[in-house]
């Protein structure tokens, strides 16, 4: 089953309510390395994306995750914004005109939305960012894909390479963003835009396999 436009709502509407969850949570993380203010910002930025949704429902996934996009941009600030919204306006692109994804269309537009998120920070994998998560779902997308599993599974995945790149930034050095001003007190502590980023993947394979 191809994922269409109304899983894409489902998907966001998801993944806001699962931002609020953890709101406290990413603020924490966020606390340690950072300004405190992850979670604030990204559950203000999905509450305005969850207000717009109603009024885009019937269109095209590239409007839908382009207007995500520019509502994340204008109301979310930090670092979050640019990066998220220069994500899902990217993954927009990819999409446009798409009123329902196939696996390999998934993969695109992660693939868009992380590239996007790469030059826009300027940063690469290592440097503890969300692109720790991003990168390693993108790549154990693209191998499901290769192994002809379906769509769930292709999600299934990814989320779980999210989950383990995430992982993996709690003994890293922080070199990108606010973090690497604490230099090696960066370490021992997971990334908040990583963790936001596999909520996001989590998300995802919840609404493909329902």
């Amino acid at each position: 089953m191809p994922f269409t436009n109304q899983n894409v709502l489902q998907w966001l509407q998801l993944y806001a309510q699962e931002i609020h969850e953890n709101n406290q949570y990413l603020t924490q993380l966020d606390s340690a390395i950072g300004d405190a203010d992850h979670g604030a910002n990204m559950d203000r930025g999905f509450k305005a994306v969850s207000a717009k949704l109603a009024s885009i429902e019937s269109a095209d996934i590239g409007t839908i995750l382009k207007t995500v996009g520019s509502t994340l941009v204008s109301t979310v600030g930090g670092a979050s914004g640019p990066l998220y919204g220069t994500a899902f306006l990217r993954a927009g692109t990819a999409t446009s005109g798409k009123h329902e994804l196939e696996a390999a269309d998934i993969i695109t537009m992660l693939e868009a939305a992380t590239e996007g998120v790469r030059a826009r920070g300027k940063a690469q994998v290592g440097e503890k960012t969300m692109l720790d998560a991003l990168y390693p779902a993108l790549d154990a997308g693209k191998q499901a894909v290769a192994e002809n599993a379906p769509l769930p599974q292709v999600t299934q995945r990814m989320a779980a390479g999210a989950e383990e790149g995430m992982k993996k930034t709690i003994p890293m050095l922080a070199t990108k963003g606010r973090a690497s001003y604490l230099g090696e007190r960066s370490i021992g502590h997971q990334d908040p835009g990583a963790t936001s980023s596999w909520l996001l993947l989590k998300s995802l394979a919840e609404v493909s396999g329902r």
